[in-house]
């Protein structure tokens, strides 16, 4: 199987039309029904019904189609990639991270990091689950995470980088907006959309709230449709400061409690490069130095 078969085959899986798929290709009808043929062969399983008024997807052509589709994906950025390493940067150096505002310095930090290292590129990898277990199969050289998540993980080293706040978020007409510090009793009556993936720490919170019942929950799967909700007028939210993305778009306020994260980032004990500690203390430092900066 090659690049042409599987671009043969997402298009025909489109088009359900030999003459239409081939017309789009610029190729002959005969050879793309041909490599087509010549795939199916191979594979060992039609993908495709052919009848007289065109094709129609098997039910095994489906799945295989789907994949064909997410692999190709890969396979472009993965070539993208590639030619823009190979056109100015000799080294790589990726970190992973949840969504882009968990490191909100981290676009400075590549600034910086370009003017003293113009030849190594820092590859940003957003990935909102299973970023641990991604980061030790060797798929990211940097990993941010809570401190709590990396104990006993062998083979890592673990460099703190700031302490994240428990912030209530509201929309910005509800009254708790005029508040400096919001504490457990200006919550009563109102509805807190708890779950989505919280740490540790803040299901704490939120369980020690709940159980006053003097305030109404609701569950909700993830953050982003927690703060659809939020936006909705349906409730608030309690969340890290880290997950801010200072938009303006809600109001974000301390909220009083002992809790807290401790937010850190792994590297790979056996990665020794000097730019990997060169970025990193370029991120530290910037976190340092902003230590009024609300997180």
């Amino acid at each position: 199987m090659n690049t042409k078969q599987i671009d043969y085959c997402i298009e025909l899986a489109h088009t359900l039309n030999f003459s239409r798929a081939a017309d789009n290709l610029y190729i002959s009808q005969p050879t793309f029904s041909y490599q087509i043929k010549q795939l199916e062969e191979e594979i060992g399983f039609a993908i495709f019904e052919r009848s007289g008024k065109g094709a129609a997807l098997t039910p095994a052509g489906v799945q295989f189609v789907a994949f064909l589709a997410n692999m190709r994906e890969e396979l472009k950025r993965a070539i993208e990639q590639g030619q823009n390493f190979s056109a100015k940067y000799k080294d790589t150096i990726s970190i992973s991270l949840m969504v882009r505002q968990a490191i909100y310095f981290l676009p400075e930090a590549i600034r910086r990091f370009a003017a003293v290292e113009p030849v190594v590129q820092i590859a940003p990898v957003f990935q909102y689950e299973n970023g641990i277990e991604s980061f030790l199969r060797n798929e990211a050289d940097i990993l941010f995470a809570l401190k709590e998540q990396t104990k006993q993980i062998p083979g890592i080293a673990v460099h703190d980088l700031f302490e994240s706040h428990i912030y209530l978020i509201t929309e910005k007409s509800d009254p708790l907006t005029g508040k400096d510090l919001i504490r457990e009793e200006d919550l009563y009556g109102r509805t807190l959309m708890v779950g989505g993936g919280s740490p540790a720490a803040l299901k704490a919170v939120q369980r020690r709230l709940i159980g006053t019942g003097k305030i109404h929950y609701f569950n909700s799967p993830d953050h982003d449709t927690t703060l659809t909700n939020v936006a909705a007028g349906k409730g608030v939210c309690l969340a890290p400061g880290f997950l801010n993305d200072h938009s303006g778009q809600f109001t974000w306020i301390p909220f009083d409690c002992k809790e807290s994260f401790s937010c850190v980032l792994c590297t790979h004990k056996t990665d020794n490069r000097p730019s990997v500690a060169s970025f990193l203390g370029i991120l530290k430092k910037l976190y340092l130095d902003a230590a009024t900066f609300p997180l």
